[in-house]
């Protein structure tokens, strides 16, 4: 369910700002997003798994939170952003 590194570096290769970049929204969001993912595959085999259910909801609520962050702030790159990972907002 986590991440491996060689998953993590392509996802900031692909989103950072600059060489240096790990912590901006566009990057935590693409993040989140995989990590997302990847819960919903584990719910389709484990689906009376409630604990990571409650993971997975504090994961979308903090994605969420760091989209309204981004739309307030630059809604060129939040509108980008959302059509690279494909999000329904």
């Amino acid at each position: 369910m986590a991440l491996t590194s060689e998953k993590k570096g392509g996802i900031l290769a692909q989103y950072r700002r600059d060489a240096a970049d790990t912590g901006s929204p566009e990057v935590q969001v693409a993040l989140l997003s995989e990590r997302i993912n990847g819960l919903g595959e584990h719910f389709t085999a484990h689906k009376r798994d409630h604990s990571s259910r409650r993971g997975l909801v504090k994961l979308v609520n903090q994605r969420r939170k760091l989209l309204d962050y981004l739309k307030a702030t630059k809604p060129a790159k939040y509108q980008e952003l959302v059509e690279r990972l494909g999000l329904r907002r």
